[in-house]
């Protein structure tokens, strides 16, 4: 049975999409301007997943009794960020497919791929400061929510990096905490709902625990695309399946073993990790270790924890009764996606 959120999602996707386009179209008469950074940049947004990030800051300004189609604007601001973010973390993590299709800098070239995530992360601020249906005191107050998420978000990656380029296999899950905390969480799922809580009128409270909400469901969804990675069965059937593993990334379950894998298996992980080896055999071999230290099973309960967290948050808000009805679900839906 289809989950309510993924139903709302269905339902306001196609018009999210449309309305996202226009942001690309007719931008510019010069053809080698629309070939070479318009084109590849719509291109790219548009090969995307379900907007949960959007959709989620438009029914925020609802569930605190705001018009859905006000935060139209911020919405696209957080989703021209994660396009930016994609395009330039691919470049940095050698990645090979994005969606699964091959990434940008791979097919346009990689000053291609650098300028389209520019002009994505312009477009970050030009959509709430071009909205004329938002008052200018409103547009300082989200694009200060805007500059905090790109911050805390390129803070995140900073960590990432760094530990990749200095070879850190020295972690602890506080270290791997901190860092998805801030790559991820903020614009996955804090910031969206706070910008939709504050443009629908919000209280303080209801901006806060939103944004409380959404750090904890925001990591939860980002374990969980993690293990969907290593183990997921839709995922097994894609060219990037366990590509994770081949880019050496320092996931909770990596983390988790580092740990708690008995010493032989934790050198032979950190063997696997160092090669960047696409060799489906000790891909598996690589997951085998992170189960057989119960790593996967750690990371499956500690995003349940997080959701349980989460929902117990938001349960006393006050709060439209179907918007609250479909956090709830959105909640769950981040954490159901292996079954």
């Amino acid at each position: 049975m289809e989950s309510p959120f993924a139903a709302f999602l269905e339902k306001n996707i196609d018009a999210f999409n449309a309305y996202l386009a226009t942001y690309f179209e007719g931008q510019t008469t010069d053809p080698g301007i629309e070939r070479y950074l318009y084109r590849p940049l719509a291109e790219f947004s548009g090969n995307a997943g379900k907007r949960h990030r959007p959709l989620i800051c438009m029914l925020a300004a609802r569930a605190v009794g705001g018009d859905f189609n006000a935060a139209r604007s911020a919405a696209a601001a957080v989703e021209h960020f994660q396009s930016a973010a994609l395009i330039h973390d691919d470049i940095a993590d050698e990645g090979r497919l994005r969606r699964g299709k091959p990434c940008m800098y791979l097919t346009e070239g990689e000053g291609i791929a650098i300028n389209a995530g520019d002009l994505a992360l312009s477009l970050v601020t030009g959509a709430v400061l071009d909205d004329d249906t938002l008052t200018d005191t409103m547009k300082i107050r989200l694009l200060h929510e805007l500059v905090d998420m790109t911050t805390r978000t390129i803070e995140g990656q900073a960590l990432d990096l760094g530990w990749a380029r200095d070879d850190r296999f020295d972690l602890v899950e506080d270290d791997y905490l901190t860092m998805a905390t801030h790559k991820t969480a903020y614009y996955s799922g804090a910031t969206p709902l706070a910008c939709g809580a504050i443009i629908g009128g919000g209280t303080e409270e209801q901006v806060e625990c939103l944004r409380a909400f959404g750090l904890d469901t925001g990591l939860a969804f980002q374990i969980q695309d993690d293990l969907l990675n290593l183990v997921g069965a839709a995922e097994a059937k894609k060219k990037d399946f366990r590509s994770d593993i081949t880019e050496g990334k320092r996931t909770l379950m990596v983390v988790h073993a580092l740990t708690h894998a008995a010493p032989e298996a934790r050198e032979e992980l950190v063997g696997i990790l160092r090669a960047h080896t696409s060799d489906e055999a000790l891909l598996a071999r690589a997951v085998e270790i992170m189960e057989e230290a119960g790593s996967i099973a750690h990371a499956r309960a500690y995003s349940l924890e997080l959701t349980t967290r989460a929902k117990e948050r938001l349960e006393p808000l006050e709060l439209d009764p179907k918007a609250k009805q479909l956090f709830m679900s959105m909640a769950d839906f981040f954490v159901d996606r292996l079954s």
